[in-house]
């Protein structure tokens, strides 16, 4: 039985410099970008870029753990449990769009993605719950039918003139209760 021993302190610093690059990397040149250039980027060796990640894969598979623990990291919510439910949804459609990228390389690793799933429902159930008691969000909608929604919008293409936060705003428009 192998134990993993915590990294030192430079260790640590490597890895995540090579996380954040990576991540930066894969949203902005896609998920083919070279080992060389996140080495470079990350300000490491190529040595060092190779020991820690020594495959795509395993580079993927972190970027995408560190996406989704950013993603379920507590913040401080709103008294309004509509305005928290609406901060967090923005925060997953930027997730989304973050991991667009290399989305079709994590496929693979069904495990790590329903493990991650569980994990984000877990934050989104209650949430949207919370805005349904508080009668600001309609009740015959379910965190699944959001999440949904919002993965295809973050996965969508769009220009550069706010068309996705206009989307976005129109998509929580929808979620509030109709007044007849």
């Amino acid at each position: 039985m192998t134990t993993s021993r915590p990294l030192r302190a430079d260790a640590l610093r490597n890895y995540q410099a090579i996380v954040a690059a990576a991540t930066e990397l894969f949203a902005t040149a896609g998920a083919n970008v070279p080992f060389e250039e996140i080495a470079r980027r990350a300000e490491v060796g190529s040595a060092t870029m190779h020991r820690r990640f020594p495959s795509r894969a395993a580079l993927f598979e972190a970027v995408y753990a560190k996406q989704v623990d950013d993603l379920l990291e507590p913040r401080a919510a709103p008294d309004d449990p509509r305005q928290a439910l609406e901060e967090w949804l923005r925060r997953f459609v930027l997730f989304i769009i973050g991991k667009r990228a290399f989305a079709e390389e994590m496929a693979h690793d069904t495990e790590l993605v329903l493990a991650a799933r569980r994990r984000i429902y877990a934050t989104a159930e209650p949430l949207l719950a919370a805005a349904q008691a508080s009668g600001e969000v309609r009740a015959d909608v379910s965190a699944d039918d959001v999440m949904r929604m919002l993965n295809g919008i973050g996965l969508a293409d769009y220009p550069a003139d706010g068309q996705r936060d206009r989307v976005v705003d129109i998509c929580f428009r929808g979620l509030r209760p109709s007044e007849h």
